[in-house]
């Protein structure tokens, strides 16, 4: 059971956890709204997604070294991954700002030409998810907070 002992795969994985649970209080000191739906979401401050990958790169440099084409991999990886968070992932959500747009311009039409508003709400359409990507800033402090948890955790497992 390597993968119990495996440094690279917890610290990735703590990282997810750690980013997806400080988004929490990080909105909430924005916003003074509490969003326990931020817990399993996408999108929004910090990446979970570079936290993993930086953490998973950070993990292999420090078990393998920088040398190691598991490092290269693991490094191509959170490239991509981040580079996605921030490209395709957040054009879509661009994309679904607008599609909402229509949807509620399209709903009120509805209104005003029928009785929409007496429908049951299992019969109205669910808007589209427009919080998929990230700014470049979300993914640079969730490749921060992946890199910083990964040499926190590596210094305390190793004491």
């Amino acid at each position: 059971m390597d993968l119990f002992i495996n440094f690279s795969f917890w610290a990735a994985l703590a990282a997810i956890f750690f980013a997806q649970f400080v988004k929490v209080p990080i909105h909430f000191a924005v916003t003074r709204k509490l969003d326990w739906s931020l817990l399993t979401s996408t999108g929004g401050m910090p990446s979970s997604h570079s936290a993993a990958v930086t953490a998973l790169s950070t993990g292999v440099a420090l078990e393998v070294g920088m040398q190691s084409a598991v490092f290269a991999v693991s490094a191509i990886f959170a490239i991509i991954t981040m580079f996605d968070a921030t490209g395709v992932r957040r054009q879509a959500g661009e994309q679904a700002i607008v599609l909402n747009q229509l949807v509620t311009d399209f709903n009120r039409f509805i209104e005003e030409a029928k009785d929409w508003p007496h429908k049951p709400d299992q019969e109205k359409r669910k808007e589209l998810k427009e919080l998929l990507g990230h700014k470049p800033i979300e993914v640079f402090f969730g490749g921060l907070t992946g890199i910083v948890l990964t040499l926190i955790l590596h210094y305390l497992v190793h004491l």
